[in-house]
């Protein structure tokens, strides 16, 4: 195959979550090329994501890209998705007798929020009967949860981008970032592209595309998460039963689909990889999950694992570089990047064309030097 040059306003890196709403979202006004590594997007943490839409989850951020994104998911762009993005799933934060100190505290974060209610231990299994009888003390429930369609709300930014006149290039791995007065110059295996600007969404490799650009370091850290399905006990019926969560985030179960997925909700730190579970967290999953709910797991159905990427404030980074110009980051979403990407990405497209924090964006109350790469501008 012969190289071929591209230009473009805009050069977005990672087709996941994060690159292809922010290309759909760019692709409005610019001329945007999406530059995705694997055969098809999506491959790595976004494919492989059990989100919930959960206000209460994240630090302050994060929670306020989650509220403002609501009305996205509520009223999607005509012919965005043939599905519904969101179903009702309540969640679940439950806490043993130590544990109940770190509940408080949460419940305090979440004073005024109408749809949080504080359960005692008899409210517990009414709402989670799989719940082992005398496990958990307490628990906090928050019916403001939604299930997303990850692959329908992925694929409603990639046709929302060919629909904007945006173009997807796979198997286009960057080997190679390079700035000259023109801009930049972005080699990928098959394609040489250039831009004035360059959007580092890479998930787990976007700190080596930063450093391939020679911008700052921002600490990111790739943590593995490990997920698996196993049966349902005979006689379940309660399908509709929260997402539960240990309050310290010790492990989560949600029923999905006639199956229970559950998880540790490990983090261990790894390299850029193509992630695969560990037999030691698929063992630590099934003690964790045996201990606090009426389960015998005898057999694990299907198991996987993904990255998340996160900083040391777990808040994502959005923002141009103080040391490159033209290269804005836009990375470190954690475990929270599907949940808040609507949001995420109107804020991100705003602030690559210059223009003020969306009004919805705004009116959450984040502010976008909290975000930044450089958070020492943050209003404490």
């Amino acid at each position: 195959m012969s190289e071929r040059a591209i230009s473009a306003d805009v050069i977005v890196i990672g087709a996941g979550m994060a690159g292809a709403s922010v290309a759909a979202g760019l692709a409005r006004t610019m001329k945007v090329v999406l530059a995705e590594m694997e055969a098809q997007p999506g491959y790595h943490t976004t494919g492989r994501s059990a989100a919930v839409f959960a206000p209460s989850y994240g630090p302050d951020g994060v929670r306020a890209l989650t509220r403002a994104s609501r009305a996205f998911f509520d009223a999607v762009p005509e012919g965005f998705a043939d599905v519904p993005l969101l179903t009702p799933r309540q969640i679940l934060m439950i806490a043993r007798e130590d544990q109940t100190e770190s509940l408080d505290a949460l419940i305090d974060r979440m004073s005024g929020e109408a749809r949080v209610v504080r359960l005692g231990k008899a409210a517990l299994r009414e709402h989670q009967p799989l719940l082992r009888a005398g496990y958990a003390a307490a628990g906090m429930l928050d019916t403001g949860g939604q299930d997303i369609d990850v692959a329908a709300l992925h694929q409603g930014f990639l046709r929302l981008l060919k629909a904007r006149g945006g173009k997807l290039l796979t198997n286009a791995a960057v080997q190679e970032l390079t700035r000259d007065a023109d801009g930049w110059q972005v080699q990928t295996q098959a394609d040489t592209l250039s831009a004035p600007l360059v959007v580092n969404a890479g998930g787990a490799w976007a700190g080596a595309i930063g450093r391939l650009a020679g911008a700052e370091e921002i600490g990111l850290v790739l943590k593995r998460r490990t997920a698996m399905m196993v049966a349902e006990p005979d006689g379940f019926t309660r399908r509709d039963a929260p997402i539960t969560i240990d309050v310290q985030e010790e492990f989560y179960l949600k029923p999905d689909s006639g199956r229970l997925l559950i998880s540790p909700a490990d983090e261990t730190p790894t390299d850029p990889c193509d992630a695969q579970p560990e037999e030691i967290d698929v063992a630590v999953c099934a003690d964790r999950i045996m201990t606090a709910f009426d389960l015998d797991i005898r057999r694990i159905e299907s198991k996987w694992a993904g990255l998340r990427s996160f900083v040391a404030d777990k808040e994502p980074v959005i923002g141009f570089s103080r040391v490159v110009p033209g290269f804005f980051w836009m990375a470190g979403q954690g475990g929270y990047g599907i949940q808040s990407a609507p949001a995420a990405a109107d804020l991100a497209t705003a602030l690559v064309q210059g223009k003020p924090v969306p009004g919805h964006i705004a009116d959450q109350g984040l502010d976008p030097a909290c975000v930044a790469p450089d958070r020492m501008a943050c209003a404490a």
